[in-house]
Formats: structure tokens, C-alpha cells, sequence
């Protein structure tokens, strides 16, 4: 199927941001994208005082509870103006706000480690990865220091898409496994269109992707997946076997990253396709 010089492959399902780095985000109608990604995605993260890395579900040993805490923006962020104040619910249902004075402390106290939420990554962030006990990864029961992009909170790049079909085909492998959107945390869910199935967003790679009337994105690389995958969250129980059949199926990757090549507002509904 053909829309105006561009190959449909699917529709926007969904939209998802996450104000602060490995917390519960919003999902979301609508979404602004710029050369930064979705508008307020990895707007903030929190600092570990005692290494100076940035906190991440990544080394669950160390944050075992990050996954129990949701961020929201108080106020829509917008282009060209500072990102507006974080509201975080704490698991026990209460919440605090960026900018309270008290908040440091009572993230600290909730965490069980001295920590600070900034807005501003370094020039050099890392953070620390741990690799379950899995033969197909590069690493078995161990962590490691990764370095993420300059100036940013991202692990590897801005945007993070994934397809139902993805989802569908890990799960026909392992029916055992709940493989749900949240598990793996994108920004974009597509729809595939029909007869489409797989792991169709592999072959996106190295393509560029049109979505609604002016968003276009350079599609990268695959994304290689990790330990935040098979952690418990709500009501998903902690399962290795979500992470082990990534690894088994599809070298370890669900979904593919990109880069924004023009930005503008993207909707629920909107059309994807393969630009030619």
C-alpha cells in the first residue's frame, strides 16, 4: 500500500513518554517531536551522589524499586521554554514535586541511597548495567559501566519504536511470557499494517520513516534490550524468560531506535510509513 511517494507499514497505536529516566511515564494522545526526541522524554533522571552515574532499572540489584514510582509533568513542556516541574508518586501513593525542597531527602529515604533529580545530564553520563545470568547475552551475572549519549539521558538514541507484530511473535515463542507494551518502555507503538508480521521493524533499519504530515526519522539500529525487561512492574511478575527469548528469537533486540531527521506533532491514529 501507497500514500504520496511513502510505503504504509502500520499506524501510531500509541505514544509514550517517561519525564524521568527509568520511572513509570505517561502515555500520551499527542506528542511534539524535536532533534531531542518526543518532547519531555528523559527530561530528568536521578544522580547517585555517592558515584555520580545516573540511576538506572538497569542495575535493578543497586534500584530495585524505580519501577514502583510514576512521573508526570505538571504542565504540558513546550518548545523553547524551560521543562516545566515533575510530579512523582512514590510507592506508597504520595507524591512530591521537582522544585520542593524536601525532595532530595525523601527520594533518598524512599531509594535507601543519597540521590538528587537534575535536569541537566553531563557532557560524560553512565550508568550501570546489570547482565542476568543468560547464556545468550555478552555479559552473565555481572555489571557493567555504559556510557550514554553526551548531554542527554537516553541509553543509546532519542526515539524508540516498536510494532504489535514484534510483540505477537515473541509471544507465540514463549506463551508463557506476558509481553506487554510497558515492558519494554517505547515511544512509539505502530499498528502494522495488514499481512505484516514478525519482527517487521527490522527491516526498517537504514530507512527513513514518515509519520503523520512532516515527522521523519532515521531508523538506526535495532534496540538491544536488557534486565528492565524482565523486572516485575504493577502487575507483571519479574520473568528472565521475557529477556531470554529476545536473545533466542531475534539477537537479543525489540524495536528499533532512530534519530529525528524533522520534527513536528505526531497523533494516535497517524499514518507510518517507508518514505521512498
Amino acid at each position: 500500500m501507497s500514500s504520496a511517494s511513502q510505503t504504509v507499514v502500520g499506524t501510531v497505536g500509541s505514544l509514550w513518554r517517561y519525564p524521568v529516566k527509568s520511572m513509570m511515564g505517561e502515555e500520551l494522545n499527542l506528542a511534539e517531536v524535536t532533534e531531542g526526541g518526543l518532547i519531555g522524554d528523559r527530561a530528568y533522571a536521578l544522580f547517585d551522589l555517592a558515584d555520580g552515574k545516573v540511576v538506572s532499572a538497569k542495575n535493578p540489584r543497586k534500584w530495585p524499586r524505580l519501577f514502583e514510582f510514576r512521573a508526570e509533568f505538571v504542565a504540558p513542556p513546550e518548545v523553547g521554554r524551560d521543562v516545566p516541574p515533575v510530579r512523582i508518586t512514590l510507592p506508597d501513593g504520595t507524591t512530591v514535586t521537582s522544585g520542593e525542597s524536601e525532595l532530595a531527602a525523601v527520594l533518598s529515604e524512599t531509594l535507601g541511597r543519597n540521590v538528587v533529580l537534575e535536569s541537566k545530564a553531563l557532557q560524560t553520563p553512565t550508568l550501570e548495567e546489570y547482565w542476568p545470568d543468560i547464556e545468550e547475552l555478552d555479559h552473565r551475572d555481572t555489571v557493567t559501566d555504559e556510557a550514554m549519549p553526551a548531554g542527554t539521558f537516553f541509553d543509546l538514541a532519542s526515539i524508540h519504536l516498536l510494532t504489535t507484530a514484534t510483540i505477537d511473535q515473541l509471544h507465540e515463542s514463549f506463551p508463557e511470557g506476558r509481553f506487554e507494551i510497558r515492558r519494554f518502555r517505547p515511544n512509539i507503538v505502530v499498528l502494522p499494517a495488514a499481512g505484516l508480521t514478525g519482527f517487521v521493524e527490522n527491516g526498517w533499519v537504514g530507512r527513513t520513516l514518515a509519520i503523520g504530515t512532516d515527522v521523519r526519522l532515521s531508523v538506526t539500529r535495532p534496540c538491544p534490550r536488557c534486565v528492565m525487561t524482565t523486572l516485575p512492574q504493577g502487575d507483571l511478575p519479574h520473568d528472565t524468560g521475557i529477556l531470554r527469548t529476545a536473545a533466542q528469537q531475534n539477537d537479543v533486540c525489540v524495536g528499533v531506535y532512530a534519530s529525528v531527521l524533522q520534527g513536528g506533532v505526531i497523533r494516535c491514529g497517524d499514518l507510518v510509513g517507508i518514505a521512498e
